[in-house]
C-alpha cells in the first residue's frame, strides 16, 4: 500500500484554558475523497487549517510526502491588501507558487466571475468563486474545502461537482450541503469529543455508521455508572428517534404533495382558475397574471399562482435570475409592473433574511432573545431564556454572551430561535441554510416540518429543499417561471424530462442553418466494439454500483477492523478497485453515447 500524502500523529491544540484536539491522528492518502463532519464548535476548520499547515499544533507531528502540494479553500477567503479579484486569485501560495494565469481565467470563465472586479466591493458569491478559481487552479494534491457551496448558486454547485468528481488529487471537504458530500465523497471523518473516526463510506453512510458508534459505546458502557449509561442511552436512543421522526415526517410530506398535486393538475401548470369557497378561504397568496422587469431584463412574465394555506414552496436559480424579485412581490414587499397580487389579510409574516440583522453586533444573547429580560414567549408560552436556549442546542450558559463570540452557525441559530418564538401563520426563508452544521439543518427541518403555516423559502440546498418543500418555482433569468410540485429532485426530473429550446450544444463558433439533404444516402457506423460496449455497458455500470454499495455496507460495520483487520484491509481494497473500474467504465459508456448521437444526428 502506497505511503500517505499526509499524516497527523497524536497532535494537540491548545484554545483558550484546554485542548481543543489532544492525541488526534488521521492520515490522507492518494485520490480519497473525505467528507469532515460534527458540530459546529469541534474545531472542524481548525483540523482543516492544521491539515493546510496554516496553523502551529502545540503536540504531535504532522508529516507530508515530498514535492505535495496542499491548498486550503476556507470558508471565509480573505481578500485584504489585493485590488482586484485578479491579483488574489493569482497571489501564490505557502510555498511560494502561483497559478498559471491561463488556468485562473479558463475556470473563473465557467463560474462566470469578473476577475478585474475591485476586491473591496465583490459579493461574498464573486468572493467565494475567486477562491474556487485559484484553488483548482493551483493543482494541488490535497484540496481542502471548507464551505465550498456557500454563496453559490445550483449552475455553479453543479459545475464545482462535475469539476471535483474528475479531480486527480485528494479532498477534505466540509459541507452543510448533504446532497454534495453525498455525490462526492467516499470515505468520513466524524470529529467529535476531540476524536477523528473514520469510515470508509461516503457520507451517504454516514447516519447509519453514527447510529452504530452510538449503539456499541452504550454496550460498552454497560460496565459503567448508571449515570453515564443512561447518558449514552439517551443520545444513541435519540439520534434513532430522531432519524425514525425524519423519516415519519418525509412521509408527510410526499402525502402534502400528493395533495397538493391533484389540487394543481399536471406538474408544471399552475391553476388560477376560480375555485370552490371553501378552497378560496384557504388561498393565501394569488398572483394573476404577474409581470416585472428592471430595464430590458425581463424578471417575471406572466405568471399566476395560487398558494394554498399550509404550502411550502421554495424558489431556486442561478443568481441573478429574480428569485429575490419573485419573493418581495408574492410577499407583498414590491409591485408587479403589470397584473395582480392579493395577500389574506389574516398573513402574520416572520422574515429571515440572509444578513441575519435580527442578531446584530454587539448585543447579547438575553438581548437578542427577550430584550435582556428572562422570560420569554414562545408562541404562546412563557418559557426562560436558559431553557429556550437549550431547545435550539446552545450551553444555557452562554445567556449573557456577546453575539460577536458566537460562530456564524450559532448566530444564525440564534436568529431561528429568536423568530420561531414570535407567533405566525407564515413564514419567509431566505437562504436559511448558509452556516448551519448538519444537526442545525436537522432542528430547522424539524420546526419547518411542525410549522402550521405557509412557508416560502429562497435556498440553493438542494437536500435541504427536497426534504421541506411542496412546491418549486424554478426561474431561468428568461422571465419564464416552472411551477413543480414536489421537491428540488422533481423540479430537476422535469428540467431533464423537457429540455428548453436554448439547449443547443456547445461550439466555439455559431454554425449558419442549412437544410438536411433529403437523401440521407450513407450513413457511418458504430464499430463491433463500440456497439457491443453501448450494449453491454450499462449492465456492468450497474452490477459494478451494486457491488459498491454491498462493500460500503460491509465496511460500515464499525467493528470489523478490530476483528477482522485482514478482512477490512481485503475489503477496502476490493472497493478502491471497484470504483477505479465504474469510473473507466463510466467514461466509455458516455464516449460511446456520444458517438452514438453524433452518427444518428
Amino acid at each position: 500500500m502506497a505511503a500517505p500524502l499526509l499524516g497527523l500523529e497524536n497532535i494537540g491544540v491548545i484554545r483558550g484554558e484546554g485542548w481543543l484536539f489532544q492525541d488526534l491522528s488521521l492520515f490522507i492518502g492518494e485520490r480519497e475523497r473525505l467528507a469532515l463532519v460534527g458540530r459546529n464548535g469541534v474545531g472542524k476548520s481548525t483540523l482543516l487549517s492544521v491539515i493546510a499547515g496554516a496553523l502551529e499544533i502545540d503536540a504531535g507531528r504532522r508529516t507530508l510526502r515530498p514535492r505535495t502540494r496542499v491548498v486550503l479553500l476556507p470558508q471565509e477567503p480573505s481578500l485584504a491588501g489585493f485590488a482586484t479579484l485578479r491579483d488574489f486569485a493569482l497571489s501564490p501560495d505557502a510555498l511560494g507558487v502561483a497559478a498559471a494565469p491561463y488556468d485562473v481565467d479558463a475556470i473563473a470563465g465557467d463560474l462566470s466571475i469578473d476577475l478585474d472586479r475591485p476586491a473591496e466591493t465583490a459579493s461574498g458569491g464573486e468572493r467565494r468563486r475567486a477562491a474556487i478559481a485559484r484553488a483548482l487552479a493551483l493543482e494541488p494534491d490535497i484540496l481542502l474545502l471548507d464551505e465550498p457551496t456557500n454563496h453559490l448558486d445550483l449552475t455553479a454547485i453543479a459545475w464545482l461537482e462535475e469539476r471535483l468528481a474528475r479531480f486527480t488529487g485528494a479532498f477534505v471537504a466540509i459541507s452543510h450541503d448533504r446532497m454534495f458530500l453525498t455525490r462526492l465523497t467516499r470515505q468520513t471523518l466524524w470529529l467529535e469529543n476531540k476524536v477523528v473516526r473514520r469510515n470508509e463510506v461516503g457520507f451517504g453512510g454516514f447516519e447509519a455508521w453514527q447510529e452504530q458508534v452510538y449503539a456499541e459505546a452504550e454496550r460498552a458502557a454497560e460496565k459503567l455508572d448508571a449515570k453515564l449509561k443512561l447518558e449514552l442511552h439517551w443520545l444513541a436512543r435519540g439520534v434513532t428517534a430522531r432519524r425514525r421522526r425524519n423519516q415519519g415526517r418525509l412521509r408527510k410530506l410526499d402525502e402534502m404533495r400528493a395533495v397538493r398535486r391533484a389540487m394543481t393538475g399536471q406538474a408544471g401548470v399552475a391553476k388560477i382558475a376560480l375555485e370552490t369557497s371553501e378552497q378560496k378561504s384557504k388561498s393565501v397568496i394569488v398572483a394573476h397574471d404577474v409581470s416585472k422587469a428592471f430595464g430590458d431584463k425581463t424578471i417575471v412574465r406572466n405568471f399566476s399562482l395560487r398558494v394554498q394555506a399550509g404550502d411550502r414552496i421554495g424558489l431556486v436559480g442561478p443568481n441573478g435570475a429574480g428569485k429575490t424579485t419573485l419573493l418581495k412581490m408574492l410577499t407583498g414587499q414590491l409591485a408587479p409592473d403589470s397584473g395582480t397580487v392579493t395577500l389574506a389579510k389574516t398573513l402574520d409574516p416572520i422574515h429571515i433574511d440572509q444578513q441575519r440583522t435580527a442578531a446584530a453586533p454587539g448585543r447579547s444573547v438575553r438581548q437578542v432573545l427577550a430584550d435582556g429580560g428572562d422570560w420569554i414567549e414562545v408562541r404562546g408560552e412563557r418559557k426562560h431564556v436558559a431553557g429556550y436556549l437549550k431547545d435550539f442546542m446552545f450551553d444555557p450558559n452562554l445567556v449573557d454572551a456577546s453575539v460577536d463570540t458566537l460562530s456564524g452557525g450559532e448566530r444564525s441559530r440564534l436568529v431561528m430561535a429568536r423568530a420561531f418564538a414570535q407567533p405566525s401563520n407564515f413564514l419567509v426563508l431566505d437562504e436559511p441554510t448558509n452556516d448551519l452544521d448538519l444537526e442545525t439543518l436537522d432542528l430547522l427541518q424539524e420546526t419547518i416540518a411542525d410549522f402550521d403555516g405557509t412557508v416560502l423559502i429562497v435556498s440553493h440546498d438542494r437536500d435541504f429543499l427536497d426534504r421541506t418543500v411542496t412546491m418549486v418555482l424554478g426561474l431561468d433569468g428568461s422571465g419564464r417561471v416552472d411551477v413543480v410540485v414536489g421537491g428540488y429532485s422533481d423540479y430537476e426530473a422535469k428540467r431533464r424530462a423537457a429540455p428548453t429550446p436554448s439547449a443547443k450544444p456547445r461550439s466555439a463558433t455559431p454554425e449558419p442553418e442549412v437544410q438536411k439533404p433529403k437523401d440521407d444516402g450513407p450513413r457511418r457506423k458504430l464499430s463491433y466494439k463500440d456497439q457491443r460496449d453501448l450494449e453491454l455497458l450499462p449492465a456492468e455500470v450497474e452490477a459494478l454500483n451494486t457491488r459498491i454499495q454491498a462493500l460500503e455496507a460491509a465496511l460500515a460495520d464499525p467493528g470489523l477492523y478490530s476483528k477482522d483487520p485482514a478482512g477490512f484491509a481485503r475489503l477496502s481494497a476490493e472497493l478502491d478497485a471497484t470504483r477505479t473500474a465504474l469510473e473507466a467504465r463510466e467514461l466509455r459508456w458516455l464516449e460511446v453515447m456520444e458517438l452514438a448521437e453524433s452518427i444518428e444526428g
